[in-house]
């Protein structure tokens, strides 16, 4: 007999599942083991991916199955845009001296596909958009990453990001703002990953040989 081991599709739980001896229940639910392992949503680990939850919601991303960490993009919207998501704070849940220092991490990567165990060949910054996530509070008595008052997101196609970043491999706050324009709110977030994903996203004009991408901005 053949040992097939292909990709695993998860599927959705509710939370009310338990620890369970072939079938016997010797233990809590499973939403136990979501609050306890991730309720902190400070932490960088937890946060960065409450932050792609927190994207995809306001960019009407459909949340009824299950987040593959392994997918080349974060995201992707009703329309077909891929999204990456990048999240950064100030404050972080450990004891600090001071606020920490916002940057962001951008290299381009190998995807790889989980159906097919393949990487691909070349390294690129695989989604249309970056969305970076800075949970921008800075009282830690006061702290919510639930209140989306408390976020700033900034947007960038990538194209713009591949013309002036090239093959860094992470941006400082500073940079970003200067690149990307204003912070955008939780509310404004769709509206803006739409516009600049078609400003951005035109067909190249050829000129001769080359190809020049038009950019409206120095």
């Amino acid at each position: 007999m053949t040992n097939e081991l292909p990709d695993l599709v998860p599927g959705r739980r509710t939370g009310n599942e338990t620890l369970h001896s072939d079938g016997f229940v010797c233990g809590p639910p499973l939403l136990d083991f979501w609050r306890w392992s991730s309720s902190d949503l400070v932490s960088n680990a937890t946060r960065g991916v409450f932050a792609e939850f927190l994207v995809a919601n306001a960019l009407g991303v459909t949340l009824d199955g299950v987040r593959n960490e392994w997918d080349a993009v974060d995201l992707t919207t009703p329309e077909g845009i891929t999204v990456e998501v990048k999240s950064a704070a100030f404050v972080q849940s450990w004891t600090q001296k001071r606020l920490s220092r916002v940057s962001f991490r951008i290299p381009k990567t190998r995807a790889w596909d989980a159906r097919t165990n393949a990487l691909a060949k070349q390294a690129r910054r695989q989604a249309q958009v970056y969305v970076f996530a800075l949970l921008a509070h800075q009282d830690k008595r006061s702290i919510d990453p639930l209140n989306v008052n408390q976020w700033r997101f900034f947007v960038v196609p990538t194209t713009h990001l591949d013309a002036r970043m090239r093959n860094q491999v992470s941006i400082s706050l500073s940079g970003l703002e200067k690149l990307a324009g204003p912070a955008v709110s939780y509310g404004d977030l769709a509206e803006i990953v739409r516009k600049k994903v078609a400003q951005y996203e035109r067909p190249p004009l050829l000129c001769g040989s080359l190809e020049v991408f038009e950019d409206s901005e120095p």
